[in-house]
């Protein structure tokens, strides 16, 4: 099976960004952010080499892997998986709106 491309909406960029940046006001240093952020690219990785991996959604193309406390959520094109948002299950559940980041 042929590797998909991996690419990065501007929303799950910020998302990641904000994720790592709370973990290192929280915890006063950057370790913890940085085996964070290793652990979700990955994923993201292991996606580009099985893109059905991830749980399917009310959304026929849309998928999400479960990364520990994180919901790494993409999208399938023909050789493309988008990552749309990547989501801290801590988080109160009704704050996250995927309807106005699938394209």
């Amino acid at each position: 099976m042929a590797q998909y491309k991996i690419d990065w909406s501007i929303s799950a960029k910020l998302d990641l960004y904000d994720i790592l940046e709370f973990y290192i006001k929280r915890n006063g240093t950057n370790t913890y952010s940085k085996k964070l952020n290793s652990r979700i690219n990955k994923s993201a990785k292991l996606i580009s080499k099985n893109p059905y991996l991830g749980l399917k959604t009310d959304f026929k193309t849309v998928r999400v892997l479960i990364t520990e406390d994180f919901e790494i959520i993409y999208e399938i094109f023909d050789q493309l998986i988008l990552i749309i948002m990547v989501w801290d299950c801590k988080k109160d559940p009704d704050e996250k709106d995927l309807k106005g980041r699938i394209i």
